[in-house]
Order: C-alpha cells, then structure tokens, then sequence
C-alpha cells in the first residue's frame, strides 16, 4: 500500500500514532476541528499583499524592518527578492498540488508554502501565520517540522535552500476610530533540519508498515 503524506498529517502522528495508523490505513478518521476562518482570510490578503510587492520587484517593509525582533537585523534583506515564477508559486501554494516528491516505493509526500524567497542561487521558507496574542518562547518550535518539510521536499525537487527560514507573525494591536485593525508584525528565523523532516517520514512509513499501535487518544479511544 502507497501513503500520501503532509506536514499535518505527520503532526497528528506526532500527537497520536494510532489516529495517524487508523487514519492513513482508511479504517477511521479524525473528525476535523473547527478551523477559524480569520487565518484563512489572512493568508489569502496576505499572499495577494505580497504578489503586489513582488510583481514589483520590491519586498514588504513588515520583512525587512525588523531590528526590534530577536536575532534579526534589516541586513538580511540585502540581495533578496520574492521568488517570481509566477505560475510554479501557485502550484507550490495550492492545498491540492503544492510541492511534492515520491519515494522509489510510491509513497508521497506533499506539502503547500506560504511564500519563497530568493537570495542568490538558494530559496528561503516564508511561513505567515496570524495569532491572537504575543508570541510566547516556545511559540515559534510549534511549526518548526512543518517548516523543515517544506525544505526536504525543495531539496528533493534539486533546489537549493537556505540553511534557515522565516515565520513573520501578524498579531491584532489596535483598532483604529475609522474601523481598520493595526497588526503588529514579528518575523522569527529559524535554523533548517531537513534530517529531522527525513526522520519522521522515516518513522512515519515504518510506522505505517507495522501493526497499529494500542496506546489510544481520548479521539481514537475505543476505535
């Protein structure tokens, strides 16, 4: 049997084996939660925001002025652009194709960016993600495998990439007398570990080739 695997569902393997084995083996599924539709709304004004800045040749101001963020300074602009093959972005972003690589065995793994930068010959990760609050320490090691996904498929797709990438947070601030929402922004670079990304898919197909594991989750309990 094949498996066809993304950055969530390798999440839910982290959380719950059994949900990932069930899931995956087509015996029971995971009912979905309720996603909010404000982060959905935010990533399309969002991807739409950069293309503007993008088919200009320019970056947004919210990636490059960035000094009061931690491990950042405004150099790290220098020389970088937007990634500007227009229709390979809206197949590398789209939740149905995205980026993709199959092993010699069938499996595939897949997974849809937010953004690609270009600095040089090398693509760097840019991930938007809107919260509700500041960032906490460990806020950002949340998306960490997610974003490491998306390097190792690059990679197998003969690009190079960078040896990090980018999370730049929206959070609400304040609403002004006219109605509009001020976001503050924060932009977190992060180290890439493609072997990580290597790893769980590793664990993941030897998971998925073994019996389904007994240890139950209060979803799958009883399943």
């Amino acid at each position: 049997m094949n498996f066809k695997l993304s950055p969530s569902t390798l999440n839910i393997m982290q959380e719950c084996p059994r949900c990932f084995c069930l899931s995956q083996h087509n015996v029971w599924k995971r009912p979905p939660s309720i996603f909010p539709s404000l982060p959905s709304g935010m990533d399309r004004i969002l991807k739409t925001h950069f293309d503007k800045f993008r088919d200009k040749g320019e970056l947004p101001p919210e990636l490059c002025d960035n000094s009061h963020c931690k491990n950042i300074d405004n150099s790290h602009c220098k020389n970088m652009k937007l990634f500007d093959d227009v229709e390979k972005m809206k197949v590398w972003q789209s939740n149905f194709k995205g980026i993709s690589w199959t092993d010699k065995n069938g499996n595939k793994l897949h997974g849809a960016v937010d953004n690609i930068l270009v600095k040089g010959k090398k693509l760097i990760v840019l991930d938007y993600k809107t919260r509700g609050y500041a960032l906490k320490e460990d806020t950002a090691e949340h998306y960490r495998l997610q974003q490491n996904i998306y390097n190792f498929l690059l990679r197998k797709n003969d690009y190079q990439t960078e040896d990090y990438f980018f999370l730049l947070f929206y959070v609400p601030k304040e609403v002004m007398p006219t109605g509009e929402v001020i976001f503050d922004t924060e932009l977190v670079k992060m180290k890439v570990d493609v072997s990580q990304a290597e790893k769980t898919w590793k664990k993941a197909l030897k998971l998925l080739n073994s019996d389904c594991p007994t240890k139950s989750c209060e979803w799958c309990e009883g399943r």
